[in-house]
């Protein structure tokens, strides 16, 4: 019983954190992508000679990025960006 209530909570926050990563993304990253890439921000997750193939390079693209843009993400938020970036973009 414990183990169920503790998966449905899960499942219900999951959109929340999904939410916050995408709004912490979108307010760090954006402007700095669509400088590199001519306008269009989400080119750089759908070209084809990305960087990012896994779930790991993701997370390392992240941090360094993170560092690039100097912004100070608390490792929790950092890791909803990285679960925005692999759902809506990588599929991992």
């Amino acid at each position: 019983m414990k183990r169920a209530l503790i998966a449905i909570s899960l499942l219900l926050t999951m959109p929340l954190v999904w939410a916050n990563g995408q709004v912490l993304h979108d307010g760090a990253c954006m402007q700095c992508h669509a400088a590199l890439m001519n306008g269009d921000a989400n080119v750089i997750y759908t070209r084809t000679e990305r960087r990012v193939t896994n779930l790991k390079l993701l997370d390392s693209q992240v941090e360094g990025c993170a560092l690039a843009a100097d912004v100070a993400w608390l490792p929790g938020e950092h890791q909803q960006v990285v679960d925005y970036l692999a759902k809506t973009f990588y599929q991992f």
